[in-house]
C-alpha cells in the first residue's frame, strides 16, 4: 500500500521510523531515518528499520566481505524499489524479501509516490565493508513505474 501521507504511514510503520540518518545523508537523495534494534554492542548482528522518505533513495553501493557477509531487506511498510546493477528493478511492498550477496551493486529506496521502510539485516562475514558509489540519476529513479 502506498502511503504519501506521513502520519497513515507512521501508523502502518510498526518498527518505527527512528531519528534522521544524519550519518548516512550524504550517500542518500531525499531524506531518511534510522531505526537501530539491535546494539552491535551486544548482538552479533546489526538490524535497522530504514525509512524512505517519498522519491528518497540511496546511492549505489556494494557490501564487500571476504567470505560471507552481503545484506537482507524485509519491507514492512510502504512501496519502494530495488535494482542490481544490469537488472530490471523490483518493485517492493510489505512482505517483500530481498537477499543481496556480497559483491553486488545495488540500490533501494522508496517510490516517488510513496513512503517506505525496511529492516535491513547486515549478514556475518569476514572482512565487511560497504563501498558507496554514485548517486541513482533522476533519469533512472524518474522512469520507474
Amino acid at each position: 500500500m502506498r502511503y504519501l501521507n506521513e502520519t497513515d504511514f507512521e501508523q502502518a510503520n510498526v518498527f518505527g521510523k527512528g531519528e534522521a540518518n544524519v550519518n548516512f545523508a550524504q550517500y542518500f537523495i531525499g531524506e531518511s531515518f534510522l531505526n537501530s534494534l539491535t546494539d552491535p554492542g551486544q548482538c552479533p548482528l546489526m538490524i535497522s528499520n530504514v525509512t524512505f522518505e517519498p522519491g528518497c533513495r540511496n546511492n549505489w553501493h556494494i557490501h564487500h566481505a571476504a567470505k560471507g557477509g552481503g545484506q537482507i531487506l524485509l519491507c514492512t511498510a510502504g512501496e519502494g524499489w530495488y535494482q542490481e546493477e544490469g537488472k530490471d528493478p523490483i518493485s517492493l511492498e510489505p512482505g517483500s524479501v530481498i537477499y543481496i550477496p556480497a559483491g553486488v551493486k545495488h540500490w533501494h529506496g522508496a517510490k516517488k509516490d510513496s513512503w517506505f521502510s525496511h529492516i535491513a539485516f547486515e549478514a556475518p562475514g569476514e572482512d565487511t565493508s560497504n563501498e558507496w558509489c554514485e548517486p541513482v540519476t533522476d533519469d533512472e529513479y524518474g522512469n520507474l513505474e
